[in-house]
């Protein structure tokens, strides 16, 4: 899968949230103040890429992201597995949690999905996306 610039992904996160949108919708939503030549270089960009679909309705053009957040998730995840930590799931388990202050009922969930996981055997068709939580990222200092 194809790399994301930081302002390709940030139009995705917007479709992926907001569903389909045009231009001027995107561009209320964006992160940061974003020029409309800017804003529409990045969808062109992405619809030539194959991530986003184009509709024309009237004189208006809407956009829906096409490649879904999972699977960018999981090639990001890969990514990140083989670059820093030499293509280990484990390691990257066991740096995350050697410097994440996880609570009791955090520890407890984790322990449930890896009991699941070796009782269900193929894990591959299985989404493990962790639960959505209001807290921020806590780190050790």
């Amino acid at each position: 899968m194809a790399r994301f610039t930081d302002g390709e992904m940030e139009v995705m996160r917007i479709l992926w949230e907001h569903g389909e949108l045009k231009p001027a919708e995107i561009q209320e939503l964006f992160p940061r103040p974003i020029k409309n030549a800017a804003l529409r270089s990045y969808l062109t960009i992405l619809v030539e890429k194959g991530h986003l679909t184009r509709r024309g309705k009237g004189k208006a053009f809407y956009y829906r992201a096409k490649t879904k957040r999972e699977s960018t998730f999981r090639s990001m995840l890969g990514d990140l597995v083989d670059t820093f930590c030499d293509g280990s799931s484990e390691a990257l388990l066991c740096h995350l949690l050697a410097k994440e202050k996880l609570s009791p009922e955090e520890l407890l969930e984790l322990q449930r999905m890896a009991r699941d996981e070796s009782a269900d055997g193929d894990s591959s068709k299985k989404s493990v996306t962790p639960k959505k939580t209001k807290k921020t990222r806590r780190t050790k200092s």
